[in-house]
């Protein structure tokens, strides 16, 4: 049976939003209240403080900002950047274990930050990107994940303190790679139960990164239906839009026909689109076009 419901963690506090960016170089809360007002209406789970690269103040913003989300709920925090000093900043300031993203399966990474993880008792990412970059199919991504969850375990770390990130590709660029990740994330338990018996690690993603590069009017439904397929392998949660509820209710397992539709296709089920609505039609034929079992192009709507 599919998973109902996927932990959400709302992206928008980052530093790529031109309001938002600006609001953190400025240290203005206005922009930064008002967003996070927004974000709060949708319910998320969790709350992403995504700073970037943060190289010149990130140790003094990440705090500063943590104070102002924490001033107005208690929701727990995700500390987002590259800056290892920020993220240290962060865990000091939070009130509730936070949740470090990312870490990748590369020494120089993962030597500074899974101390980090067990010194303050965080939650972490495990990005699926090592020494030679992103993993290139389910085997390497098992590789990845054995490795960081062995080295959090040296460290007495619980492997439900894990958060395993497989890593989202552009459907019109790497397609491939979106069934990888499937094959991944249903292999994940198995993987886990070898390492530490009676445990379960947690998984999350970037879904928006699936329609990257794509015209905006196809992002919003490539976005959800490949949101299904990975509730479909049981994904644990997912980073996503709080200013989109259609998102909000599929992580929420609400929308089941939408859901119901793209789990038909992953299983097989044949459609009869002149029985159908056209939004219908539209959710069987991205399924089909994300799968692989149509062709890509930019106007496989109207196909």
């Amino acid at each position: 049976m599919a998973k109902q419901f996927m932990v959400t963690i709302a992206e928008n506090l980052n530093v790529t939003n031109r309001i938002i960016g600006a609001a953190f170089k400025d240290k203005d809360e206005k922009p930064i209240r008002t967003m996070l007002e927004g974000i709060l209406k949708a319910e998320p789970d969790w709350v992403d403080i995504n700073l970037g690269p943060a190289r010149k103040n990130g140790a003094e913003l990440m705090p500063w900002v943590v104070d102002i989300v924490q001033s107005m709920t208690e929701l727990p925090i995700v500390l987002d950047t590259t800056n290892t000093d920020a993220i240290e900043a962060g865990l000091q300031r939070v009130k509730k274990p936070a949740l470090i993203n990312s870490i990748s399966c590369r020494p120089e990474r993962y030597e500074v930050l899974l101390p980090m993880a067990a010194k303050y008792n965080a939650y972490w990412v495990g990005l699926m990107w090592g020494p030679t970059g992103m993993a290139r199919d389910a085997n390497e991504r098992a590789e990845l994940t054995t490795e960081l969850l062995l080295k959090a375990q040296e460290l007495g770390i619980d492997a439900e303190m894990a958060f395993i990130d497989p890593i989202i590709t552009p459907v019109n660029i790497q397609q491939d790679q979106l069934m990888n990740n499937l094959e991944f994330i249903e292999m994940l338990p198995d993987i886990v139960e070898a390492i530490q018996p009676g445990h379960m690690t947690k998984s999350t993603n970037g879904v928006s990164n699936v329609s990257n590069g794509n015209p905006e009017h196809l992002r919003p439904i490539l976005n959800r239906v490949y949101l299904s397929m990975l509730q479909k392998k049981g994904m644990y949660s997912s980073i996503v839009d709080a200013f989109d509820p259609e998102m909000f209710a599929l992580c929420k397992g609400e929308r089941m026909w939408f859901a119901d539709l793209v789990f038909g296709v992953m299983d097989g089920k044949e459609y009869d689109y002149s029985t159908m609505k056209k939004e219908e039609v539209d959710v069987v034929k991205t399924a089909k076009v994300v799968l692989g079992h149509s062709l890509f192009s930019a106007s496989w709507l109207d196909l």
